[in-house]
């Protein structure tokens, strides 16, 4: 659903465009030292208005945004405008089938993951296309170690601001990994991934960053209900 930014996501996302601007400070995000060439996002409400707020975090770089119907969100069907408990109530066998093979499972009426991929591969080409546009050719002949090869600065890069689902098939197309490992990623809402490319070979550089939330992370938690020790998950 098309649904605004609440007052939370609207603190990620001043949160995130901070992050972007900032983006030599500590530790470095492996992005060049230049402003982005565009910021390309989901026509959807919340993803348009994070885009504008790093476009205006710019500060007078004037870097254009571009909205791609191809970024949309998975289309969930009847389980749009539902809470999870709803959800669990209304749909428990197709949201367990969901859960443990979305590769073969819809919500009703929903999209299926074949139907995200085919509209998530040209609008990835798209964007990619417009990176590419006036560059020389790249070349694998050069270290592949991070700190020894690092990109020149002065390489084009793009934002794309989009959702969970969106962004899952959107890696794994890049990766050319089946459908089926469609929950090996994890995003937080405003967390940043970097992808390289290396004479069109996609590199991983940074994945789910999320040190420029700590600070809302904090505010939103309560002295009592704070972790009395470091906690993590497997």
């Amino acid at each position: 659903m098309d649904s605004p930014l609440t007052a939370v996501g609207l603190a990620q996302a001043e949160a995130v465009a901070a992050r972007l601007v900032a983006r030599r400070r500590p530790p470095v995000l492996p992005v060049p030292v230049a402003p982005p060439r565009e910021i390309v996002h989901s026509p959807l409400a919340r993803t348009a208005a994070t885009a504008d707020r790093i476009a205006a975090a710019m500060d007078g770089d004037a870097v254009p945004t571009r909205a791609d119907h191809g970024f949309l969100e998975i289309a969930q069907g009847a389980w749009e405008g539902l809470t999870g408990a709803d959800i669990a109530v209304r749909h428990a066998e197709t949201l367990a089938a969901w859960r443990r093979r979305p590769w073969e499972t819809v919500a009703p009426g929903g999209e299926t993951l074949a139907t995200v991929a085919e509209r998530v591969t040209p609008a990835l080409a798209r964007l990619l296309g417009g990176l590419a546009e006036g560059q020389a050719a790249g070349t694998l002949d050069r270290s592949h170690v991070a700190g020894y090869g690092d990109a020149p600065p002065d390489h084009p890069w793009s934002v794309l601001v989009g959702h969970d689902g969106v962004f899952k098939v959107a890696l794994l197309t890049l990766f050319g990994l089946p459908i089926e490992r469609f929950w090996m990623w994890s995003m937080d809402l405003c967390g940043i991934s970097v992808i390289e490319f290396r004479a069109g070979r996609p590199v991983l550089r940074a994945h789910n960053l999320t040190d420029h939330l700590a600070a809302l992370d904090l505010a939103s938690r309560g002295p009592a209900d704070a972790p009395a020790r470091p906690e993590g998950a497997l």
